[in-house]
């Protein structure tokens, strides 16, 4: 195995904790060879730009051989790097510059299922005596033929498909392409640590782990209850999916999961200072399940929470709503907040409705972000603040979109490529025709048009990142909320003997709140320009104010 001689950064077994994350969707970030798909080279090309933005970490979804029906969550050879991405050494060549840089490399594990075309299935599927037969998760039909329970996919539909060579079903919790692995067989997760040692030997700093509470099932394949319309929300799949009107008991959220994942940590821990992220994708108990998987400091070292990726537009009641229901689900965990990501809708356009200063709100909303208790995920594109996509039914292609137009146009609107030159050709992604097209609006939002413009949204972000890292309180501390007022979030990050006020104005008009009490210095370099008075503080609309406790 050929593996990579680029130096790491300094060991530190805690720079998870804190982290700014910045994500890379490999199809839309750099097409180096002209097929208008973006790839390794590409990824290695743009890292200077993910430099400048100061973050600590990249994490790249899925690259491996795949046939690319979810678009390499369907992975037919975990330890390869599809074709169309280009090769290992290119791999390498990324986690090379990447360490140069001082920049991390977390790549996406998906274990929880396969493709159709992983040998392990086609060697599974083959026959009910083979040896991996027990590989996936394989059930007999009810007596009718129907499927054997009321299980969903979250892609629409049953989670059972019937194979006419075994005469059974085997489940899906996403396509019928997508087959779940059996993390119940020892084989099976002996095959999976395997492939985490493949990359830890590579020189990866971690994984993003994909849908980390489906990975078991419960062996009785009880049905699941009905969930009671009030409980219903949008948090982890739109709300024309049926998939919401269960609560998923047993088809994910299974506890032998936290023995797995304790074995997964032995493995990370025989590498030095690797992290893990987990996505946990519940819409009831996603805070709980966070909770116990970073529990105990012998699982995951943080997992990534879908609240503030729902569809309603947060507000000073509900961020702090959100924390406290961490801290009490989680008292000793840690989480990994994102706004955006490739799987929602891009959050400027998603809570955008009625702002008046689009590039005012953006800035607001990635300082709070950056200023909550836990990690941080920026998704490509979000430091230009680039809004969601709007394609025609023709240009889709993700299959979840295609299933449930034009109620829930799917995945692809946040996923079209990152603009990088406004006056090149496709916005100088690639110079042929891109897998998705480039919208005329995101060209005016180019990084080129930003790059020198001190006001511009990507230089808030660098700004603010810089100046978050120069506050330990930012980074690692405690937080406390204060009484929201007018529309105002404040809190109080400490650490050590540093204690920072955060204010941040949630609404559209200007305001001022009272000053407290005791004695604080307005800090700079944030970006932000409210005003401390004798009295009061004075916030712009979507403004914020960072003070130092004396």
């Amino acid at each position: 195995m050929t593996t990579t001689n680029a130096p790491l950064p300094a060991v530190d077994k805690d720079w998870w904790r804190g982290a700014v994350i910045y994500q890379i969707y490999p199809r839309s970030y750099q097409d180096t060879n002209g097929d208008g798909i973006g790839d390794m080279k590409g990824i290695a090309q743009r890292l200077p730009h993910v430099a400048s933005l100061g973050v600590d970490a990249i994490w790249i979804s899925p690259f491996f051989t795949s046939p690319m029906r979810d678009f390499g969550y369907d992975v037919s050879n975990y330890e390869d790097v599809d074709p169309i991405f280009g090769t290992l050494e290119d791999f390498d060549a990324v986690v090379a510059e990447a360490h140069r840089l001082g920049i991390r490399v977390m790549i996406d594990l998906v274990l929880s299922h396969t493709s159709d075309r992983h040998p392990w299935f086609v060697e599974s599927r083959s026959s009910r005596a083979n040896p991996r037969a027990d590989w996936y998760v394989w059930a007999d039909s009810r007596p009718d033929g129907t499927p054997p329970n009321n299980w969903l996919s979250i892609f629409g539909g049953s989670a059972w498909q019937w194979d006419p060579t075994r005469l059974q079903y085997y489940m899906h919790n996403f396509l019928t392409s997508q087959p779940d692995l059996n993390l119940h067989n020892p084989e099976v997760q002996d095959a999976l640590l395997s492939v985490a040692r493949f990359w830890l030997t590579r020189g990866v700093d971690g994984f993003r782990l994909d849908t980390i509470n489906f990975y078991f099932h419960d062996k009785e394949l009880r049905d699941n209850p009905p969930l009671a319309p009030e409980r219903r929300n949008a948090q982890t799949a739109p709300a024309v999916n049926p998939y919401n009107y269960q609560e998923h008991l047993y088809d994910k959220n299974r506890p032998e999961n936290l023995a797995f994942l304790k074995r997964f940590r032995a493995v990370m821990d025989e590498f030095p200072a690797i992290a893990a992220v987990g996505e946990v994708g519940d819409s009831q108990r996603g805070l709980e399940i966070a909770g116990q998987y970073t529990s105990g400091g012998d699982k995951m070292q943080m997992c990534y929470a879908f609240e503030f990726l729902a569809p309603d537009v947060p507000t000073p009641g509900s961020v702090a709503e959100v924390q406290h229901a961490l801290d009490k689900a989680a008292p000793d965990g840690w989480v990994c907040w994102a706004f955006s990501n490739h799987d929602v809708m891009r959050h400027v356009s998603r809570w955008d409705a009625g702002v008046a200063d689009h590039a005012a709100h953006a800035k607001l909303l990635a300082s709070l972000l950056m200023s909550l208790r836990g990690s941080v995920c920026i998704y490509q594109g979000e430091e230009l603040a680039l809004p969601e996509a709007e394609l025609a039914y023709e240009d889709l292609q993700d299959p979840y979109g295609i299933q449930f137009w034009p109620d829930f146009k799917g995945r692809d609107g946040c996923r079209t490529p990152m603009p990088w030159d406004s006056s090149a050709i496709n916005g100088g992604f690639s110079p042929a025709r891109p897998w998705l097209p480039v919208p005329a609006i995101h060209l005016g939002a180019a990084v080129s048009i930003q790059e020198d413009d001190p006001g511009s949204v990507l230089n808030h972000y660098r700004g603010f990142i810089a100046f978050r890292r120069q506050h330990p309180a930012l980074v690692k501390g405690e937080i406390a909320f204060g009484p929201a007022s007018d529309g105002v979030l404040s809190f109080v990050r400490s650490h050590g003997n540093e204690r920072i006020l955060c204010l941040f104005n949630m609404g559209g008009e200007a305001c001022e709140v009272e000053r407290p009490a005791a004695a604080i210095e307005a800090l700079a370099g944030h970006g932000f320009d409210g005003r401390l008075n004798e009295k009061k503080i004075a916030l712009p609309a979507w403004g914020a104010f960072f003070a130092r406790y004396a």
